[in-house]
């Protein structure tokens, strides 16, 4: 009986608390290739020197600006700083006309930085799992039995690792459709060592990548949710062997067609106004096989995202049960992974679509938001280092009376690149301009010797292009509908050194790290830590092509130099490292969440106020199982509710099914992968 051989030789941390496993199975290893960037397009980081004059250290020189506490970040930045005003965008406080959000008050108590096998939450709250891997989403699943999996129960039930998480309503108010990701699975931890050959675990890996759709029901009048047992006929299961349409302009191209089967690595998401989910094909690089060559004239863009062009076995080997996966076989297969997703959950028997003017990339997510003249713009990171973020606003306008009316939304418009522009002013700020360079629309490519089918299917060479800012790994991009700012997770970053090691007046040059809780700070090169960026689009409008930006968090350690808090004081923060997502309260506080952290302890969930007298106050709010990922987050329309999505729990190098180092949700001996929520127990709003 063929079974899978070890992939992991090394032991220990491969980033923060990412283990080499982690980073073989979610991503390929894909930070220990060489970045596919190589346009030699202006990065980040040179963007950020522009945007701060050393003027005043070079006059005081290094010894003395070093003695007036001038040349890091943390001591440039006054908390002053986002009353200015540049250029007619209004800066830092979230104070619109009309708008009165981000003020709202977060009084919950933070979490402490811990190493625990639990979700950790404040004093006066609890928390509760709403369904776990294996529990049964379609009619006529079974109990679940890790000693008797197959691909047909799998397929109808929850899937492994679940990511992005959306609650939509129903007409009965105490009952919601819980829609979520199932981005990648670790067979060392789903199956009993020797229980299952490599065929079956690929056909059960297979059904359990996708996505769920699962009815809940809250539980009284509290804000705790609890899996619907009932299994409602919206209850559906997406895998990687589903049909779906491919639509829009490059779903002509015989490279990728109008029919595609199966979705998976997918991360993050969003949701549109009339009430269908967006999902983001991610690491899709890492599925295929090649068992002999490839066609010549796609080695470039293989090349470019990352896929292989020479005799590889990925760590799956689905191609054994499916030759699609093997890219000898079927070379044009690939061009119909890294699109964005779209599916109906009121409507279980519609085909979900893959909307190919969103552009193919590493897709963290796609949030979307109306522009004032009512079209949809989304926003879309190509999660990577070294890679760009991209905008797309659609031709027509959004139809609030006719749902069917929207279906076609996504599939003609614009598709823009971001280009950052540092001011250059001497006023010890991290800001400037950017505008968003268009790529191509429906019908007419702005990149030179490209078809629009090009620019679609070879999105990263087709931005090469134009010049566009390279960033440190783009994750989720939402708009804040309080006070209408855009706010950007920027991962981490640790090719930075060497030929792109930035000036001590760069925060982001160098990061302050932990082996482990407890040990002291260490000084590396690189961003390892991460930081979110804060946008004002021109005329707060998301149709425009002008934005202002500023770096609003500069994560990690509080007590290291480089760490900057908006401007709050430093001392009454929380650590935080390796910003992934985030979301938004309903007075418009920044709720994020984290993956990777790099400062010895748990990931977790952290609350920020973007406006007031707190405006950079980062809190912990929890803290997920060990070995885990934070996933999410989301804060339900009432604010009574925070739900998180627990991923690989326990995936350390040295974890097994019978050994494993957590058992997190501690229903079984075995770690289950699972999506669970958050309340105050006196039934008031969370975090405030």
């Amino acid at each position: 009986m063929t079974k899978f051989l070890p992939l992991i030789s090394q032991l220990g941390t491969r980033h923060g608390s990412r283990s080499f496993r982690t980073c073989e199975l979610k991503c390929a290893n894909q930070c220990d290739h060489a970045q596919p960037n190589t346009s030699g397009n202006e990065d980040i980081q040179s963007v950020f020197r522009s945007a701060f004059t050393r003027r005043n250290m070079l006059k005081v020189g290094a010894a003395g600006a070093a003695a007036a506490g001038v040349a890091t970040l943390a001591t440039n930045l006054p908390a002053t700083a986002d009353q200015q005003v540049f250029g007619g965008f209004p800066k830092g406080n979230g104070d619109f006309p009309g708008f009165s959000g981000g003020h709202g008050k977060l009084t919950h108590a933070a979490v402490p930085p811990n190493r625990k096998d639990a979700i950790v939450v404040p004093r006066g709250y609890e928390q509760g799992v709403i369904i776990a891997w294996g529990d049964p989403v379609e009619y006529g699943a079974p109990k679940f039995d890790a000693h008797k999996q197959s691909a047909a129960s799998q397929a109808k039930q929850f899937g492994y690792n679940n990511d992005y998480t959306m609650v939509l309503p129903l007409r009965n108010d105490r009952k919601s459709l819980l829609v979520c990701n199932h981005e990648y699975t670790d067979e060392y931890l789903m199956f009993p060592t020797g229980k299952y050959d490599l065929a079956t675990q690929a056909k059960i890996g297979l059904a359990a990548h996708g996505m769920s759709v699962v009815q809940i029901e809250r539980v009284g009048h509290s804000g705790q949710w609890r899996r619907d047992r009932s299994l409602s006929r919206y209850n559906r299961r997406i895998t990687a062997t589903t049909k779906f349409e491919v639509t829009g302009p490059a779903a002509n191209d015989a490279r990728v067609g109008k029919v595609a089967y199966g979705t998976f690595g997918n991360c993050a998401g969003g949701v549109t106004p009339w009430g269908t989910v967006l999902s983001g094909e991610e690491n899709f690089n890492g599925y295929y096989d090649v068992t002999g060559s490839v066609p010549a004239e796609y080695v470039t863009s293989y090349k470019r995202y990352g896929v292989p062009t020479t005799v590889t076995k990925s760590a799956r080997q689905w191609s054994v049960v499916d030759p699609r996966f093997d890219l000898t076989k079927t070379p044009t297969e690939v061009f119909r992974s890294g699109w964005i997703v779209e599916v109906d959950p009121y409507d279980p028997r519609s085909t979900p679509r893959k909307r190919t003017m969103l552009a193919r990339l590493k897709h963290e997510g796609a949030t979307t938001t109306i522009t004032a003249d009512g079209r949809i713009a989304v926003y879309l990171g190509d999660d990577e280092k070294g890679e760009y973020i991209y905008k797309f606003v659609s031709a027509g306008k959004y139809d609030p009376d006719n749902r069917k009316n929207n279906f076609g939304l996504l599939d003609a418009g614009t598709l823009y690149v971001a280009k950052f522009v540092g001011d250059g002013n001497n006023d010890s700020l991290y800001d400037g301009t950017g505008q968003w360079i268009p790529l191509t629309s429906d019908s007419t490519s702005y990149v030179e010797g490209m078809s629009v089918a090009d620019v679609l299917i070879d999105t990263r060479l087709a931005a090469d292009k134009v010049s566009p800012t390279r960033m440190d790994r783009p994750e989720d991009i939402e708009r804040n509908p309080v006070n209408g700012r855009v706010y950007a997770a920027l991962t981490n970053n640790d090719k930075r050194g060497g030929a792109f090691a930035l000036d001590e007046a760069n925060p982001i040059g160098t990061s302050h790290v932990r082996a482990k809780l407890g040990d002291p700070l260490t000084e590396k090169a690189g961003n390892r830590n991460g930081y979110i960026l804060e946008l004002t689009e021109e005329g707060d409008d998301a149709a425009k092509t002008g934005f202002f930006w500023t770096l609003f968090l500069v994560c990690g350690d509080p007590t290291a130099q480089e760490t900057y808090f908006g401007g709050f004081d430093k001392s009454k923060v929380s650590p935080i490292s390796c910003p992934d997502n985030v979301a938004f309260d309903g007075s418009g506080n920044l709720w994020i969440s984290t993956d990777g952290n790099q400062l010895g302890s748990n990931d977790g969930i952290f609350t920020v106020p973007v406006a007031g007298p707190n405006r950079g106050q980062v809190k912990q709010f929890l803290s997920v199982p060990f070995g885990s990922e934070a996933c999410g987050p989301l804060i339900s329309e009432d604010d009574k509710t925070a739900f998180v999505a627990v991923q690989h729990p326990g995936e350390t190098d040295d974890a097994t099914f019978e050994k494993p180092t957590s058992t997190w949700p501690h229903t079984d001996k075995f770690p289950r992968p699972a999506i669970a929520c958050v309340w105050r127990r006196d039934g008031d709003r969370v975090g405030s």
